[in-house]
């Protein structure tokens, strides 16, 4: 295995901008947008540089890099807190029971109520992986790497974490449920949308949407069919984020319906599973990777896969990507 997860630095500016163009649409963490893309490295920048211990709206962006040929094939992004200088905002499904004696019936009607409640969780999110590496546990290291960079800050993340999921988007880039519900009170397609939201955020949607709950009866059963359901390339994405420990708790995005998971920060599988040790040497390990392995604080977090022995021992192909040896720290989870 030769890739490194690391940190992500100005000269990345280029190669998230061709990630972000083949994400199809409706990834608001990447937008195809160089300006956004260049703030938001200078925001990460900021965030690996401050070392102050304090949780406040910081946002670390990582790279995975093919160390063969130095080329770029992903990249995620954590967040420390969400909602703490705009509104984070989801629609949270909800349902009422009402009974008519008269008529001696009962109706169970669901709702989409326009909430904050996630306010001052962390994210992860941002997550893009080439298609031609989409195997042999690179997406793993992608995504599970957060985590261990969250073990590794504690006191910089919340309570809860969340990660929103892409929603169901057709070939043309449009959502049905979009159609179905906001794109009725604004004369914007949601690709338009999406693009304005991932450029500007999504305080518009607070100012013009309608306050009061929305009994989803009203809406096109296309639109029913589609709320909570992941975009088909976000499905593997669902069920790793699930085997961490995060659930569907009805909370869904507000432009296209997709599912928000919801997990305990500290009941995440691979922050509980998380062990520090100093390497006590450097060996060859097996053919296998058997852990996921990572070193540095903030800006010089770095992480692989590779095998840890019990007594300290890793194996020298992650030892050389991580660029460490005997008497360095680490931090590793069962891969």
């Amino acid at each position: 295995m030769t890739f490194l997860l690391r940190t992500a630095r100005e000269k990345d500016l280029e190669s998230l901008y061709r990630m972000a163009k083949g994400t199809g649409g409706g990834f608001t963490n990447l937008p195809p947008d160089r300006p956004t893309l260049q703030a938001k490295l200078e925001r990460a920048a900021k965030s690996f540089a401050r070392d102050d211990g304090q949780i406040t709206n910081d946002l670390f962006v990582f790279i995975l890099e093919d160390t063969t040929d130095g080329k770029v094939r992903g990249t995620c992004q954590a967040f420390s807190q969400v909602g703490t200088e705009l509104p984070f905002y989801s629609y949270r499904i909800g349902r009422i029971t009402q009974h008519s004696k008269e008529l001696d019936r009962t109706f169970r009607a669901e709702m989409l109520t326009l909430c904050t409640d996630l306010d001052g969780a962390s994210e992860v999110g941002g997550l893009y992986l080439d298609a031609t590496e989409r195997s042999a546990g690179v997406g793993k290291l992608l995504a599970r790497s957060r985590y261990l960079f969250i073990a590794m800050h504690r006191q910089r993340f919340g309570e809860m974490t969340l990660a929103e999921l892409r929603g169901a988007i057709d070939d043309a880039g449009n959502s049905p449920f979009w159609d179905g519900l906001a794109g009725r009170f604004f004369d914007m397609s949601f690709r338009d949308a999406d693009e304005f939201n991932g450029t500007h955020g999504n305080q518009f949607i607070a100012d013009l949407m309608p306050k009061h709950p929305i009994y989803t009866a009203l809406l096109s059963e296309a639109a029913r069919q589609v709320m909570g359901q992941p975009h088909y390339s976000g499905r593997p994405a669902m069920r790793m984020l699930e085997s961490e420990g995060f659930a569907f708790q009805n909370y869904v995005d507000i432009f296209d319906g997709g599912p928000t998971m919801i997990a305990r920060t500290d009941q995440i599988r691979t922050i509980q599973d998380a062990r520090t040790a100093t390497v006590s040497a450097v060996a060859p390990g097996p053919a296998e990777a058997t852990h996921l392995i990572a070193t540095g604080r903030l800006a010089d977090f770095r992480a692989c896969l590779g095998s840890v022995r019990e007594d300290g021992t890793i194996d020298e192909a992650a030892a050389g990507l991580l660029g460490i040896g005997a008497g360095d720290a680490i931090t590793y989870a069962p891969a």
